[in-house]
């Protein structure tokens, strides 16, 4: 799998990062050509073009130097026949080189438009294709994709650096040939400018890996910025008085991600300009050759002089374009590289289709789970049977693991060890996409769609978001009508006061049309209903599951499983099945009856929240 370099410390010697940049130039080039074929997939025309016209846009301006030489020559040899061809054949190069010049600046700027459009929706894909959410939860996954999505917006700038460097190259070649048609010797100056060329591949790769150091720190300073600016918590940020805070905090993590940024730059900027020293006394010392050692005529000085001005012009802008390339492009082609490897891998073991109706049900065999970047056990060899067709509740106090349980069947996650199975076919070999379309559910942490009101209630199910007959039927299985009938133009209504014509939603409303969202698909083989009705009273809460549990009951056709989470015990009392975490572990299954009789920790939970009742009663 290509990788980008993990984030490590200041400490990094300099040495250790040279020898990355080495290691990693092979599967920089790997990833950018990847690049290169994912945007002649989808502009092949345009690319073909492109590349064409930075060729040949580049071939009249590396003459130059042979019509000066040729010009010169006629002048002082009144040689006006030669003098005249070199001063039209400058004049064709001139011009030629506006008229390519801004053709292939048209055609790239074409180009870049259509393959930026291409490059985010191949990124969007990738991310939302992963049928796990580790990657926006790792730090370190965080900080790689941070980064790419800063420079996916500029990824379609490789391709012009791309067809910049070949140009340029093009110029160089040129240029080194008329140099050497003076004597051979002058190819070494080509030489001279391999230290710089040596610089422009390290000083990147210093500078990404300072980048890399700093990348927690500028996230904190992208956050704190955020809240400080942001309307969501305007009223807490006023209210606590914090703004000051979070202003100086946002500098401070600023300077902690710019100081090794700006160091890298101090040092490889140094280095850089001895080589570019280096450089410039050669070129003087040829000059003093060709002068002075070969007594070489006025033409050949005078093409030396060109050509040399010329090749250390053209060296440094295929210095800078390599700089580029093997810097912010090849970083971002490698990153873009890792996260199709990522998806690629995670989805490779999926290759069972999703079952059309449930036997027997889910079930659990020594499941333990461990979040991604910690060590706490979340669930600790869980077995467990929910049997098909069935009301199952999931009860525990908070960080029990009982959500953790619901993102295991929903694929969020992969058990860190143990496995799961939907009848007898193991769920990590059925595709996640495909076992989706089977799920529904409504989440505590839902999020708030600003759309139309049909249209964040009808994603609960794409095929059907314009079904007006199918989001009223959610809408009613949700309890949320009161919420249409207040709303301005009804399902019409645009959600969200940013929005023109928008309105502004309470907390209880989004959540009602949370739930009808997760209501909208009709025969879900497994229904989540993870504590979703939070902002909801007791009585409400009770009716509405008591309602749905029943209708589940007497639709059994497919072998439905619902599962319910929830604090309140007069909710969960309802369910066939009643499962009891504590510390990770299932500590009881049964019935309420059962599980009262039995004396266990769900009846001690039950009776402490049954005298609270009473209190406030």
């Amino acid at each position: 799998m290509t990788s980008s370099p993990e984030p490590a410390g200041a400490a990094t010697s300099q040495t250790a990062i040279r020898s990355e940049a080495i290691d990693a130039l092979p599967a920089g080039l790997s990833a950018m050509w990847r690049l290169c074929k994912l945007g002649y997939r989808h502009e092949p025309g345009l690319i073909v073009a492109a590349f064409t016209l930075a060729l040949l846009s580049a071939l009249p301006d590396a003459l130059l130097a042979l019509w000066f030489k040729l010009l010169g020559e006629g002048a002082l040899q009144a040689d006006w026949a030669r003098a005249r061809f070199a001063a039209a054949a400058l004049a064709v190069s001139a011009t030629a080189t506006w008229f390519l010049q801004t053709v292939s600046s048209r055609v790239q700027r074409r180009f870049r438009d259509k393959v930026t459009i291409a490059l985010e929706a191949h990124v969007a894909t990738l991310l939302s294709s992963i049928p796990t959410i580790a990657h926006h939860e790792r730090p370190e996954y965080l900080d790689r994709l941070s980064v790419l999505r800063n420079q996916v917006f500029m990824l379609d700038h490789m391709y012009m650096s791309l067809f910049s460097t070949c140009g340029w190259f093009l110029r160089l070649g040129v240029t080194i040939g008329l140099l050497v048609s003076i004597h051979p010797a002058l190819a070494l100056l080509a030489l001279a400018a391999f230290p710089t060329v040596l610089t422009s591949t390290w000083r990147p790769a210093v500078e990404r890996r300072a980048f890399e150091i700093g990348a927690q720190a500028s996230r904190l300073a992208r956050h704190l910025f955020d809240l400080a600016t942001t309307a969501t918590p305007g009223k807490e940020v006023r209210v606590t008085g914090i703004a000051d805070r979070l202003v100086s905090g946002r500098r401070q993590a600023w300077e902690r991600a710019y100081r090794p940024m700006a160091r890298a730059r101090s040092a490889s900027a140094a280095w850089h300009a001895l080589a570019w020293a280096v450089f410039g006394a050669a070129y003087v010392g040829a000059i003093v050759f060709v002068s002075s050692t070969l007594r070489a005529p006025a033409g050949d000085v005078l093409l030396l002089l060109a050509a040399g001005s010329s090749l250390s012009f053209y060296v440094g802008a295929a210095v800078g374009e390599i700089g580029f390339l093997r810097g912010i492009w090849m970083d971002g082609a490698r990153r873009l590289a890792w996260l199709e490897d990522y998806a690629r891998v995670l989805t490779a073991a999926a290759d069972r289709p999703a079952p059309d109706e449930l036997i027997e049900g889910l079930r659990f065999e020594h499941v333990s789970f461990v979040y991604p970047g910690t060590d706490r056990v979340v669930l600790d060899d869980v077995s467990l049977d929910l049997p098909a067709g069935s009301v199952v509740a999931l009860v525990g106090e908070n960080g029990a693991g009982k959500s953790t349980l619901v993102k295991l069947i929903a694929k969020m996650y992969e058990p860190t060890s143990g496995r799961i199975f939907v009848d007898r076919l193991e769920l990590a070999r059925i595709d996640a996409l495909e076992w989706r379309t089977r799920l529904a559910g409504a989440f505590q942490d839902f999020f708030r769609f600003e759309l139309l009101a049909r249209h964040s209630v009808g994603v609960g199910d794409i095929p059907r978001l314009d079904d007006t007959p199918a989001v009223v039927t959610a809408v009613a299985r949700a309890g949320a009508d009161d919420v249409i009938v207040r709303l301005r133009a009804g399902l019409d209504t645009p959600l969200g006061p940013t929005w023109p014509g928008g309105v502004e939603v309470s907390f209880g409303q989004w959540q009602k049309l949370a739930l009808a969202r997760g209501f909208m698909r009709d025969d879900p083989l497994v229904l989540v209903l993870d504590e979703p009705t939070a902002a909801l009273d007791a009585e409400t809460e009770h009716a509405l599951f008591a309602r749905y549990a029943d209708a589940v009951r007497e639709t059994t056709a497919k072998g439905r499983i619902t599962i319910l989470v929830s604090h309140r015990f007069s909710t969960v009392r309802m369910a066939d099945l009643i499962v009891v975490i504590d510390g990770a572990r299932v500590v009881e299954v049964g019935t309420h009856d059962a599980l009262l009789a039995a004396r266990g920790h769900y009846a001690q939970l039950y009776n402490i929240q049954a005298k609270a009742y009473s209190r406030d009663g």
